[in-house]
C-alpha cells in the first residue's frame, strides 16, 4: 500500500472501536522562532489527503510557535491496539470557512468557553474564568455563539508519516511513508 492516508484511515477506524477515551488525541509538537521546541496534546478534528488538522485560539503558545516557524510534528498512540502513527511536515493555517464550519460543530457550551478563554495567558483565579464564562453565556442568550476572530485552525501537511505496530521481543514493525512529488514511497525501518 503506498497511500498513507488510506492506512491512517483503517487504523483510525480501529481506534474509534477499541481506545476507551479520545482516539483522535495527538501530541504536537512545535518550536518557537528561536527553534525553543513545546509539545501538548490536542484533539486532531480533520484528516485526509491534504493532512491533518485541529483548531485553536490562534492567540495560544501553539499557534504562536506555529506562525513564527511553520514547522511541526505529531504522534498519536492507540495504547490499546498497541500502535503509534508519528507525522511531520509544514503547517498551513485553516480557512475561515473551515474554522467556521468546526466552531459550529462545537457544543454550545465550548463556543462559550472558547470565547471566555485567553488561552495559554496568565490567569488570576478559577473564579474570574468562571465569571468570564458566565459572562458570555449572558451575552450570547438566545442567540448563536459566533467565532472569535482570534480562533481558527491549522492543518499539518506531512513530509513523512511513519506507521509503528508493537511486536514481541522489541521486534517492532515500522513503515514510513516519504513524500514523492504528488505521491508516496514507502519504506521499511529497523526497530
Amino acid at each position: 500500500m503506498t497511500d498513507p492516508f488510506a492506512l491512517f484511515a483503517e487504523w483510525m477506524e480501529e481506534a474509534r472501536k477499541s481506545e476507551p477515551n479520545d482516539p483522535d488525541a495527538m501530541a504536537f509538537a512545535t518550536a518557537d522562532a528561536a527553534g525553543r521546541p513545546s509539545v501538548r496534546m490536542v484533539l486532531m478534528r480533520r484528516y485526509g489527503p491534504d493532512g491533518f488538522g485541529f483548531f485553536t485560539n490562534m492567540e495560544s503558545r501553539k499557534a504562536q510557535d506555529l506562525l513564527a516557524n511553520p514547522f511541526g510534528a505529531l504522534a498519536i498512540h492507540w495504547k490499546s491496539l498497541r500502535r503509534q502513527v508519528r507525522a511531520e511536515g509544514r503547517v498551513e493555517v485553516a480557512s475561515d470557512a473551515q474554522a467556521d464550519e468546526y466552531f459550529a460543530s462545537r457544543s454550545r457550551d465550548s463556543r462559550i468557553g472558547a470565547l471566555a478563554s485567553d488561552q495559554s495567558r496568565p490567569r488570576e483565579s478559577r473564579g474570574k474564568f468562571e465569571e468570564r464564562v458566565k459572562e458570555a453565556q449572558a451575552r450570547f442568550d438566545g442567540q448563536e455563539v459566533p467565532r472569535p476572530p482570534h480562533w481558527s485552525g491549522f492543518r499539518l501537511i506531512p513530509e513523512k508519516i511513519e506507521f509503528w505496530s508493537d511486536r514481541q521481543f522489541r521486534l517492532h514493525e515500522r513503515r514510513l511513508f516519504t513524500r514523492s512529488g504528488e505521491g508516496w514511497t514507502e519504506g521499511l525501518l529497523y526497530p
